[in-house]
């Protein structure tokens, strides 16, 4: 398979979304990262920006080995001579200048009449100043690659002519930007096609892509152009970038390597570095990668529809077409929530080390769609929680049927219990020192039993305000001392849970 050179700019382009700066340290760090992983170029700034980002970019080419590191420039004479400085120490160099190319950025950017009267005029202008810039990073280094910025609005005529003039003047990539994000695969890749074909020299060049994520399309059309016989791909981690972004490297990656059915292509990346990397970039940027983030979200590899669980279960492919380790990733897991299904529920406890009967298993699941319905996950903690709540204190002499609760400002809660025992249906009320003293109270009328409680402690067992919380009381009678768990999305319900539980192994004990 021919290979396919990944350029990465998230310390260039990436570091150009809004809010974000890295310094040099940071910088560094990430490149260290980068050369990991395996990319084959890294644009590490813009020298002439500011002194920080030469410093940046100089430091990088000081310290960094294996990837060719580049910096970027405008056609401007300083900017390139800035590059060259900024690289000088770099094993291997590589300047990227360029200069706009779309009727757009022809017309916009050289409004002044010393670039020519005419449209025709100025666009002349535009190929004798991308020419010299080429001509001048020659002088710097053999690794010049030329950016067409806005190819992707270009006049395709006056794009294959330029092309074809840098790629003469000594340009060894020419890099064809969907500078805004304006094009749509199937054209993009057409353009690719139509460049290889117009442009007499382009063999002597290798053509990369550059897309932005203003319309969704970075990676597809950075696909497309693939499939049109670019052979380098500009990209940034997390798709970070200016306004929405470019093409996230991960997922072109491993759109090529999943795929290589289809592109017949091969890049170099270490690809189990990519989740490493991926965090590395957010929390220097102080950026969260979305759940949802594909490859490398915290739910690529997530399971919750009972169907999907199932299938995974028993066949991973079912539902994956990636392994996780293939990219760093911790594991696969099943998200148990109210879609889940009995299947899911009884792998994780079976993961957990809780292996249940039939009967305990569905008592436990029911119990399990009650506090799913309840929160968006529920969490290893909440599922032994409603085991130890469900199975492990039966044979219960008393159940909890109802309560009702009644606080009001000023006035001493009340609490209604109706207990089950036997066939009977127990029910009480109580006044207390707070919801939990009123029902304990009324509790305690009911069975005709006054414990002395000796401990209450409660304990979230997870986060967030629907969390499960799990209450333990520590009860004592006629030198009968007894623990008593409960578990629930109520704190008030957990808290009659775990003295029930008490009071029905005290029955045991004392009867």
């Amino acid at each position: 398979m021919e290979q396919v050179m990944v350029f990465d700019t998230t310390l260039r382009d990436g570091e150009q979304a809004a809010g974000c700066r890295l310094g040099v340290t940071e910088k560094v760090k990430i490149a260290r990262q980068l050369a990991l992983l395996g990319v084959d170029i890294i644009e590490a700034g813009f020298p002439c920006s500011s002194p920080a980002d030469f410093e940046a970019v100089r430091q990088v080419a000081r310290q960094v080995r294996g990837p060719v590191i580049c910096g970027l420039s405008r056609a401007v004479p300083a900017d390139i001579e800035a590059c060259g400085a900024a690289l000088a120490e770099a094993a291997r160099a590589r300047i990227h200048t360029g200069i706009g190319v779309s009727d757009i950025h022809v017309a916009g950017k050289f409004k002044a009449a010393k670039y020519g009267q005419t449209l025709a005029e100025k666009k002349a202008t535009t190929i004798r100043m991308a020419v010299e810039a080429v001509r001048r990073a020659r002088d710097f280094t053999a690794d010049v690659e030329f950016y067409a910025e806005d190819a992707g609005r270009a006049e395709p005529a006056f794009l294959f002519a330029i092309l074809e003039a840098v790629i003469a003047a000594g340009a060894t990539v020419v890099n064809i930007p969907d500078t805004t994000g304006y094009a749509v695969p199937a054209q993009y890749g057409q353009l690719i096609r139509e460049i290889r074909a117009n442009v007499p020299n382009i063999a002597q060049a290798i053509v990369s892509v550059h897309c932005h994520d203003d319309l969704g399309l970075a990676v597809a059309n950075t696909l497309a152009g693939v499939a049109g016989g670019a052979r380098q791909v500009e990209v940034t981690i997390n798709g970070i970038g200016e306004r929405a972004g470019n093409a996230a490297l991960e997922e072109v990656v491993m759109a090529l390597k999943t795929r290589a059915d289809f592109f017949k292509v091969t890049t170099k990346i270490a690809s189990q570095e990519l989740y490493r990397t991926s965090r590395l970039v957010a929390d220097g940027l102080g950026m969260v990668v979305p759940p949802n983030k594909a490859i490398i979200g915290d739910n690529a590899f997530a399971h919750s529809s009972g169907i999907h669980v199932d299938g995974f279960l028993k066949e991973r492919q079912t539902y994956e077409i990636m392994e996780p380790a293939a990219i760093g990733f911790p594991t696969s897991r099943v998200v148990l929530t109210a879609r889940t299904g009995r299947h899911g529920v009884r792998h994780r406890l079976a993961e957990l080390g809780r292996t249940l009967a039939d009967a305990e298993a569905e008592q436990v699941y029911q119990r399990f769609l009650v506090v799913a319905d309840k929160k968006l996950e529920v969490f290893d903690e909440d599922l032994l929680a409603i085991v130890n709540d469900e199975i492990s204190l039966r044979p219960r002499a008393y159940e909890l049927e109802y309560f009702k609760v009644a606080c009001e400002t000023g006035k001493t809660p009340a609490v209604t219990v109706r207990l089950r025992h036997a066939d009977q249906l127990l029910e009480g009320s109580a006044q207390g020192d707070g919801p939990v003293d009123a029902a304990y109270k009324a509790i305690a009328r009911l069975i005709n039993r006054t414990p002395r409680l000796e401990r209450y402690e409660i304990q979230a067992v997870t986060a967030g305000t629907e969390a499960m919380g799990k209450v333990t009381v520590h009860l004592e009678q006629n030198g009968v001392r007894v623990m008593g768990q409960g578990a629930s999305t109520d704190i008030i319900e957990a808290s009659i849970k775990a003295y029930l539980a008490g009071l029905n192994r005290l029955c045991g004990l004392l009867a």
